[in-house]
């Protein structure tokens, strides 16, 4: 499933749904719609709300700006600062929340949102790590993140074409692991480290189907990926490996919803989704997909063994949490990075 993929169809679509699921709009990543990540509300309504799609989060703001009308929206936490700075989203009712208290505080730390008041719910986080060929790359190659600079892999490695991830792989390899803190001198560490690893790269990656076809046919052998590569691949019994423990680390990055401020759909389903959502029923659909829920007491109940097989288990080494940023530094980011993939 691969439903965090940021460069899949760009329009805009309302899914067909009867008349009194139309009466709340979702604006979501493609894959999303699945009821079993909702089933709590399908149970109660009787099927699943309206849904539209995006293609990035990018897209997704500039529509949303332009009088697309949504009642909920799903983005990562890099996004939040600029959704809310706009006006175009309102503060949740946290006593509306039902498994609020039982959400990972990791998640939900006071770096989410610009105010006192919560405009962000996460409800689905996931690691970035290198994804690797076991039988071609040995161990040692992929213990520092330094390997997507080895010469020895020229034209055999590939990164997301997502500027988030490239970012906080990129932060990390020249040694920062709170990106909400970078400096001038660290962006600018990072970019040239992003500029010298271009030259090594055999394409971007635009989603985990795409990703999984470069590995299979052994085109790629190195990759920094999303979890959710890595039971794929197991699946089709690939020589996987998914090196979350390089010396300077891995990412986590971290989704939810925020709400429209001028929505047009019911209030009340727009709670009972979030709840849905959040709701223990929804834990082990998200898992199999590759995705961990924000409801820590919901996943604590799945076992380390189940989590370690999704690329989400414990480790130890440095990680970089995909959190909100200044928005003036997410547009360098943003516009470096274009400059970058086109060669300058």
């Amino acid at each position: 499933m691969n439903i965090r993929a940021t460069l899949l169809t760009g329009a805009a679509t309302l899914v067909a749904l009867p008349a009194i699921a139309q009466e709340m709009t979702v604006f979501d990543y493609a894959g999303f719609e699945d009821p079993a990540f909702h089933s709590t509300y399908v149970e109660k309504h009787g099927q699943s709300p309206g849904f539209a799609f995006f293609g990035d989060e990018e897209e997704a703001f500039q529509k949303l700006s332009s009088g697309f009308r949504a009642d909920v929206t799903h983005i990562c936490a890099g996004s939040v600062t600029k959704f809310v700075e706009s006006g175009i989203v309102e503060p949740w009712d946290l006593s509306r929340i039902a498994e609020w208290e039982n959400l990972n505080t990791d998640l939900t730390g006071t770096q989410i949102g610009t105010t006192e008041d919560v405009y962000f719910i996460p409800t689905d986080y996931g690691s970035t790590a290198i994804a690797y060929n076991a039988e071609e790359v040995p161990a040692e190659d992929v213990a520092s993140l330094q390997v997507f600079t080895n010469p020895k892999y020229q034209g055999r490695m590939t990164l997301p074409d997502n500027v988030d991830d490239a970012y906080a792989l990129a932060y990390l390899a020249t040694g920062t692991t709170d990106w909400s803190q970078a400096t001038d001198e660290q962006f600018q560490a990072a970019s040239d480290w992003l500029r010298q690893v271009h030259g090594n790269l055999r394409t971007y990656w635009t989603d985990p189907a795409e990703l999984a076809q470069l590995l299979a046919s052994g085109e790629v052998l190195v990759s920094w990926a999303w979890n959710e590569t890595l039971p794929t691949m197991v699946e089709e019994n690939f020589p996987i490996g998914f090196q979350r423990e390089a010396e300077e680390g891995s990412s986590l990055w971290l989704c939810g919803y925020v709400n429209m401020k001028d929505g047009e759909g019911s209030e009340d389903l727009v709670y009972d989704f979030v709840n849905a959502m959040l709701d223990p029923s929804s834990t082990v659909a998200l898992l199999e997909a590759g995705y961990g829920q924000s409801n820590a007491a919901a996943m604590a109940g799945q076992g380390e063994e189940a989590l370690v097989a999704s690329g989400l288990g414990q480790i130890d080494a440095p990680v970089l949490a995909q959190l909100p940023m200044d928005s003036a530094l997410r547009e360098k980011q943003n516009e470096t990075f274009e400059r970058i993939k086109a060669g300058f």
